[in-house]
């Protein structure tokens, strides 16, 4: 379709439409929404939410195409005070020992603390353990950083030495 304009030109008309999604938050975190989007010229909650939306769905795109092979820390905030939370993340990281190499656990007041946890393993299966980790009601602030890696056994230098059992992870220049 087509639409015509008072001076001739035509324009056409969008390909796609407009969702409206309804969400809830609370008022703090609407607070400071609001005070992002003066801050970054918005004219309306709308144009902030959907510039965040994009951003994240890129985001989320680039972390689904990384290489096979990473090595991750992923950091995030929780309340204790959630439900069987801390109890619900450790039988995580526990259930994917072959990925987790480590993690440690701050306690940031009486309620809240922040985790690291070092990954390294497939970047799809860290990927979704992040990805089920900070969608864990009482998780939040939660970020993700991958880093492309190759497993070999390959040496630089001279000589040879038994592994172990483990592969060195080689980070992949750009």
């Amino acid at each position: 379709m087509t639409l015509f304009l008072q001076d001739g030109m035509t324009v056409p008309e969008r390909a796609s439409t407009m969702q409206r999604i309804t969400i809830s938050i609370d008022d703090v975190l609407a607070a400071e929404l609001d005070r992002m989007a003066r801050a970054r010229g918005y004219e309306s909650r709308s144009e902030a939410m959907r510039d965040i939306a994009r951003a994240t769905v890129e985001r989320w795109r680039q972390d689904d195409s990384a290489a096979e092979f990473c090595v991750a820390t992923l950091s995030y905030v929780y309340d204790r005070r959630v439900r069987a939370l801390p109890e619900r993340l450790s039988g995580m990281e526990h259930a994917h020992h072959d990925l987790v190499a480590s993690s440690a656990t701050v306690r940031l007041d009486h309620y809240d603390s922040l985790v690291s946890v070092m990954l390294k393993g497939r970047s799809a299966e860290v990927q979704k353990l992040a990805d089920r980790i900070t969608a864990q009601r009482g998780v939040r602030l939660a970020k993700l950083n991958l880093i492309a890696v190759e497993p070999g056994d390959a040496h630089d230098s001279e000589g040879s030495h038994h592994h172990h059992g483990h592969e060195h992870l080689s980070p992949v220049s750009s």
